[in-house]
């Protein structure tokens, strides 16, 4: 059942299905999932069409072109992600602070009250700006549109919400252009995709790479009609293919390099790119005091709506708007790489969070709970607005407690599970509840009212993110020194021994 790397097969070889459905349901035309644990790469699959439509009437092209575990994909947002590893970079050589204050680099950017803004603030989108702007309908050369967005106003005080900002990475990109005279593919590719040979990852990738490209928009708004090899986002298109909220395109492999320095603290071989010190300052919540929201310097943090059990404090990640997502789970040393065209050939089309997350809570599943003993456990399994019985018949007639061992990542005070107990069978008594990660197996005991005649364990669940679950080991019944192991029979309980 598990491999030689520690990993179960079987929730791997499940995501097969998850991909081939959402294709059939057309929300995206093909996919590229890759998963890595402790430096090996797991699974890596192509699905569907890399290239399938004219136009945004889903006419069929004539030659469409299979998708391959090597198609590059526009990968948007995740672009953010090097952006921030240039910033970073500069930080470490002393260039700058990331408490500096933007004009100390850029004075130009003071204008509206800007003048304050950290590069903190715009790495974890605190700095005010609004979510966008239609750049590409405004000025008419990159920089153009470059000072534009320099000179934007606010929509909030900088540091008090927290407000999810292409205008903050465009303005990192320039930030980095300013202090090293590079233009911001040109230091990404010699600081970055160079050293760690990320051969496949780059901005405007050239025509002959065209037909290894998985095509995304239909835009006649734009009047590029069918986009394809060229950068989906408008706004990045209109500065020439190069920002630093978007543009970059990649692999599934080049992106478990990217995702292998988080876990190796900086370093992919004998390649050095960002220090220790550097990623553990970046996988830090770094906005604690705006609550419901969690960021570190250029990732996302713990966001149970695509990485689902994944989900963890220290869990880094980013997606893109074209349907790609990266997660990083130091605590498991695990990535799940998912890349999409969803938006080939619209962007109007179902959302893909629901194959993302099914896709990260399958890599989780691969990873298994060590049960003490080696033993069979109960496992209340995963589901969205699920509700899972365990449950046995008992005659208490004296003071009895039931013991037993548990294991949990439940989605705190979303998911719950539940002992209960009943004299009929219908009206139930809850006595003890579960919620949040044990972190550990332990021991636990709950007494059970006289006149029991039923016991139960129940988890539920809400309708999007699942843990890792819950798992109960050994159930029993103790009255004075004699013990008793009821006969628990479940449909959605199963019994593993991983």
């Amino acid at each position: 059942m598990i491999n030689i790397h520690g990993i179960v097969k079987a929730p791997l070889n499940e995501i097969d299905q998850i991909i081939q459905n959402a294709i059939h349901l057309n929300v995206m035309p093909g996919v590229v999932v890759s998963i890595a644990t402790k430096g090996i790469t797991l699974k890596e699959q192509a699905y569907g069409y890399a290239y399938r439509y004219l136009d945004d009437q889903f006419t069929e092209a004539e030659n469409p072109i299979y998708m391959r575990k090597d198609t590059i994909f526009d990968i948007a947002s995740i672009t953010k992600i090097f952006t921030s590893i240039a910033v970073m970079q500069l930080f470490e050589e002393g260039t700058l602070s990331i408490e500096d204050a933007v004009v100390t680099y850029i004075p130009e950017f003071a204008e509206n009250n800007k003048e304050k803004i950290t590069i903190r603030q715009l790495l974890t989108h605190t700095s005010g700006f609004e979510s966008g702007i239609p750049l590409y309908k405004m000025g008419k050369t990159r920089e153009e549109r470059i000072a534009i967005v320099l000179k934007h106003g606010l929509v909030n005080l900088p540091g008090t919400n927290y407000k999810y900002s292409d205008l903050n990475m465009i303005t990192l990109g320039v930030l980095v252009e300013r202090l090293t005279g590079q233009r911001l593919d040109e230091y990404i590719k010699q600081n970055i995709t160079e050293p760690l040979g990320m051969k496949d990852t780059m901005f405007n990738p050239p025509a002959s790479l065209k037909y290894r490209i998985a095509a995304t928009e239909y835009q006649p708004w734009t009047g590029r009609n069918l986009v394809w090899g060229q950068v989906h986002d408008e706004n990045a298109w209109s500065m020439d293919g190069v920002a630093g909220h978007a543009g970059l395109f990649s692999t599934a492999h080049d992106l478990t390099i990217l995702g292998q320095i988080f876990l190796n603290k900086g370093k992919y071989g004998q390649t050095q790119i960002l220090k220790p010190s550097t990623i553990a300052l970046m996988e830090q919540n770094m906005i604690q005091a705006i609550p419901d929201t969690e960021h570190g310097l250029g990732f996302e943090l713990n966001q149970g709506w695509y990485m689902d059990a994944l989900s963890n404090v220290n869990t880094m990640g980013h997606t893109g708007f074209t349907g790609t997502s990266l997660v990083i789970s130091p605590k498991n040393n695990t990535i799940v790489i998912l890349l999409t065209n969803r938006v080939h050939p619209t962007r109007q089309t179902t959302s893909i969070n629901q194959t993302r997350r099914l896709v990260a809570r399958k890599a989780a599943d691969a990873i298994p709970v060590a049960i003490p003993g080696h033993q069979k456990a109960w496992f209340a399994g995963f589901g969205d607005n699920k509700k899972s019985i365990l449950q046995a018949k008992v005659n208490i007639q004296k003071p009895s407690i039931l013991i037993f061992q548990t294991w949990y990542q439940i989605q705190k005070n979303k998911d719950f599970g539940k002992i209960e107990s009943s004299q009929d069978g219908i009206l139930w008594q809850e006595l003890d509840t579960f919620t949040g990660i044990s972190n550990r197996w332990q021991k636990q005991s709950t007494s059970l009212p006289i006149g029991t005649r039923f016991i139960r364990f129940q988890y539920s669940t809400d309708d999007s993110v699942n843990g890792r679950g819950w798992y109960v080991l050994q159930p029993k019944v103790k009255t004075g020194n004699k013990e008793i192991l009821p006969q628990f029979t479940s449909n959605d309980w199963i019994q593993r021994d991983w």
